[in-house]
């Protein structure tokens, strides 16, 4: 038979398929009326329309575990034991992808003791034997090994984790990526380790040192048998832990001879059940993709369908218009034409940026109907006309502005007139989302696809994939998509919140801080000697070693060992994460459960601490990453590194804070800090009159509390009583009961309960403003913070009751945290222009949580502490005072102190 005259059997795992569509696509944007989670289903289908399109298979099957036990986790436990938690959203989405591929005539098969993978690699085998092309679909790399002579396999290695973007891996793919035989891969994984399947490898040995011996002795068979002619510390380690190598062999092997019911021939593909098909895409409320199954089953082109990122239930279009036409101009053609298009697009030019190697190589321009492409040369005179252009206040419209700032600073341009940000803009309208890239918002807001560079990828790589001036003029095109579902409120928090923030957040990421990196240095040092000493206490008290970081040996030696009550109980056995284990030891002391409390905290901080060092620059200062979208309250994350996460209170965290220092040519720090700003919010949102009376007295917050609570004068307040009522307060926020509250105070959930009853009784305004709160989200759909920014809550009307509990919670503080965020932010818009407008060398060079940093210029102290304060002071008109903590220091540990 020729190969053109085979039949092609395409067989798929579906859990691993499917949870790549789940992480792929936004959760809370496809959802049924009535609450069911879609966004698994949707991307998996979308793929499998892809799939069917383009390979045309006349055989089809998808495999699914059943669960995470099988064979192999009798011989191993451990087997996948670092795995989270399914999550809820996802749980139910299974049964209903296996009842819509059933409608759709495609057989699925699961089978007890055994993975999908097994079910693929018994199909394979029998497909190649029995004359078939297969094509495998995976995304769990264990299937490399099923590659060989009429077996292809089909890998995703899109962004974000996604589905649409496979690789094609046949034998000669399989030895350019790795330099092995696809049947050598599962003796790489033994030697190397999954760290996805909790499959430890040989210490120090990585892929290159496993595909050397492999060169030389062919498998892992032959390497074991050569194993003492290995030297060095890996040739130790090989002989030490051939056990580990010699399991994870067994362990990643495939079956491939499963008993399976059906063979490849049962399962050629059959005409769809078209109302089956038709009363289940309407449940799913999937219009598009039930469109989309119509036209592939009739034949009917899907050139232009949905990839699966950032996929929408709209319709695409199919014959979306043509970029507009690129030109190159200089000089005064290049300025005539920037006139004539502001002339005709008066709400501004599509600007986009490209860069490589980080240095800028590239500008596009773009109006409605024509382009310009610059390759950018430093220097050139007959660029001036843009410069200009970027300089001056006429409106221009980008995605992800900032990141494209910080590129045409690094070239000496400066940028200004920043009108829209289509990045910005979608997270406004969905902060949950992950609209992230240029080609997701196309998709969802124009219903379009961007162009590809490679016709074989099904999604492009990158942005920069289709020019910067097609970019561009994509980005102008998206803005108008995105008018029309933004609000005058929504355009406004844009306009005067967050477009003027990330002008502010570009400086303070070029800048920098700069860190004494000896400092650092001696304080991981340190840990590191903790760490040793509290593991080596930790070993004494037990009478043996083990691995400290392993939950299986800790839930061996808790209890197993020491007898201690079990926790809560997992898929694994029984949790050993940091709550857990700080209830086990507050009910029931122990000095190894005391020292491995300590022993995490410390390998915590050292982890902080190294990534901090990972950080520094080559001019000796950090320059972490300020995240505009990356929460759903509005606040500002940071990562590269993260900022946020420095201990406060902690002895180490102060010292990790004392490493933040000034630079040379300035005199010292300065630190400004929001005083208890929540509960401003709190107050001013409430109206109750009890806390406004605090704030507006000046009174110690938590012990004018307290002695409303518990009916006695404030000078009578206990520290245990003021604990209480600051746990309470701030908790009530966040959506608190008398069951957390229990547990953060150690205290019996009667007494919890009835110390909540006393604040309300006191407190009522309180209690009325959360009660209508959330009740309002459910009506309205979202919550508003005092600014007008919009947080959607479409989980209040879920039927699933942990989806909707979740929602209430969050939906309780999103107005608090979201006004704070707004207000922070202002306050440093407001800053940045004083600063500016008084042209101090001063400057603004950290945001975290409620604290501003800043580095004072010699002379500037009182000026710069002047407008500090004035500028987060009146930030807002709230009910109650904002108060503003300031302080000074060489470090950012004494400015805070």
């Amino acid at each position: 038979m020729s190969e053109s005259d085979k039949p092609t059997l395409l067989v798929i795992d579906g859990h691993s398929l499917a949870f790549r569509a789940f992480y792929a696509l936004p959760v809370d944007s496809f959802q049924t009326s009535d609450g069911q989670h879609t966004n698994a289903i949707h991307g998996f289908l979308s793929m499998l329309l892809l799939l069917l399109q383009r390979e045309k298979p006349t055989h089809i099957a998808v495999a699914f575990d059943i669960s995470r036990h099988s064979f192999r986790t009798r011989e191993y436990p451990e087997y996948k034991g670092t795995r989270s938690e399914t999550p809820n959203e996802f749980v139910g989405q299974v049964p209903l992808l296996q009842d819509a591929l059933t409608a759709m005539n495609i057989v699925t098969l699961t089978k007890e003791d055994f993975e999908a993978d097994d079910i693929l690699a018994t199909l394979a085998r029998q497909g190649r034997e029995q004359g078939f092309n297969v094509l495998v679909c995976s995304g769990d790399r264990d299937t490399i090994q099923l590659v060989g002579d009429d077996v292809t396999l089909l890998y995703p290695s899109g962004r974000q984790g996604g589905v649409s973007d496979l690789k094609r891996y046949d034998t000669a793919a399989v030895r350019e990526r790795y330099g092995i035989e696809p049947a050598q891969y599962p003796d790489v994984a033994a030697l190397v380790g999954e760290s996805s399947d909790n499959l430890i490898g040989i210490d120090k040995v990585g892929e290159k040192t496993a595909v050397k011996w492999l060169g030389l002795y062919g498998s892992l068979a032959g390497i074991l048998e050569h194993a003492d002619e290995i030297k060095g510390v890996v040739g130790n380690n090989l002989r030490e832990q051939r056990e580990r190598a010699e399991r994870n062999r067994r362990l990643n092997r495939l079956i491939d001879d499963v008993e399976l019911e059906v063979g490849p021939k049962d399962l050629e593909r059959k005409p769809i059940d078209e109302r089956a098909v038709r009363d289940l895409f309407a449940r799913l409320e999937f219009r598009t993709l039930l469109e989309r199954v119509m036209k592939l089953e009739g034949g009917g082109d899907q050139s232009s369908a949905s990839t699966v990122e950032g996929a929408i239930e709209q319709e695409p279009s199919t014959a979306p218009p043509a970029p507009a036409p690129q030109t190159e101009l200089l000089d005064e053609e290049l300025a005539a034409w920037l006139d004539r298009q502001h002339a005709a697009n008066p709400d501004g030019l599509g600007l986009t940026v490209e860069t490589t190697g980080g240095q800028l190589t590239g500008i596009g321009i773009a109006g409605q109907d024509e382009s310009v492409l610059l390759n950018w040369i430093p220097g050139r005179a007959d660029y001036a006309p843009v410069e200009r252009w970027l300089a001056s206040d006429r409106p221009k419209v980008l995605h992800d502005a900032k990141a494209q700032l910080k590129v045409l600073r690094g070239a000496g341009l400066e940028l200004d007139g920043i009108a829209f940000d289509t990045l910005v803009a979608a997270w406004l309208l969905r902060p949950s989302g992950v609209d992230k890239t240029l080609a997701d918002v196309v998709q969802r807001y124009l219903g379009e696809v961007l162009p590809q560079a490679d016709p074989n990828q099904l999604v492009p790589e990158n942005d920069a994939d289709t020019g910067p001036a097609t970019t561009a003029w994509f980005t102008l095109r998206a803005v108008h998509g995105l008018r029309e579902v933004l609000d005058d409120r929504d355009l406004r928090v844009l306009r005067d919140i967050e477009i003027p923030t990330l002008r502010v957040l570009a400086s303070m990421e070029l800048d920098g801080v700069a860190i004494d990196a000896e400092l650092l240095k001696g304080l991981s040092a340190d840990l590191s000697t903790r760490i040793d000493a509290l593991a080596s206490e930790a070993f004494e008290v037990l009478g043996h070693e083990l691995n400290l970081g392993s939950p299986k040996q800790l839930q061996q030696v808790l209890f197993d060992e020491l007898g201690m009550p079990k926790t809560r109980a997992t898929k694994t056995g029984y949790s050993t994460d940091a709550d857990s284990l700080a209830d086990l030891m507050d009910k029931n002391p122990h000095p190894f459960l005391d020292l491995l409390l300590q022993h995490r905290d410390a390998s915590k901080l050292r982890q902080i601490i190294e990534t901090l060092e990972r950080g520094i620059g080559s001019d000796g200062r950090i320059h972490t990453t300020y995240v505009q979208t990356g929460t759903t309250t509005g606040r500002i994350s940071s990562n590269d590194p993260n900022l946020q996460n420095i201990p406060i209170r902690a002895d180490e965290g102060r010292r990790m804070r004392a490493a933040f220092v000034h630079g040379p040519k300035f005199q010292t720090l300065l630190t400004a800090d929001y005083s208890q700003i929540e509960m401003r919010i709190m107050a001013h949102l409430s109206g109750d009159a009890g806390l406004i009376e605090a704030f507006h007295g000046g009174e110690d917050l938590h012990r004018f509390v307290g002695s409303r609570v518990f009916g006695v004068d404030p000078s009578d307040v206990t520290p245990g009583m003021r604990t209480k009522v600051k746990a309470m307060s701030y908790g009530l926020a966040y959506g608190l009961s008398a069951f957390g509250l229990s547990k953060q105070l150690r205290i019996d959930t009667s007494e919890a309960r009835q110390l909540m009853t006393d604040y309300f009784d006191r407190f009522g305004a309180v209690r009325d403003y959360l009660r209508n709160v959330v009740e309002q989200a459910r009506a309205d759909g979202y919550t508003e913070t005092i600014h007008g920014r919009r947080r959607p809550f479409p989980d209040l009307n879920s039927p699933n009751r942990v989806l909707r509990d979740n929602a209430e919670r969050a939906a309780l503080n999103a107005p608090i945290q979201g006004s704070a965020a707004d207000i922070m932010k202002l306050a440093m818009i407001a800053i940045d222009a004083d600063m500016r407008a008084r042209e101090l060398e001063s400057r603004m060079l950290l945001q975290v949580h409620d604290e501003l940093v800043f580095e004072v210029a010699d002379g500037e102290g009182d000026a710069v502490e002047e407008i500090v304060t004035a500028r987060m002071g009146d930030a807002a008109e709230l009910r109650v005072p904002l108060e503003v903590q300031v302080g000074h220091g060489a470090n950012w540990d004494d400015a805070a102190h």
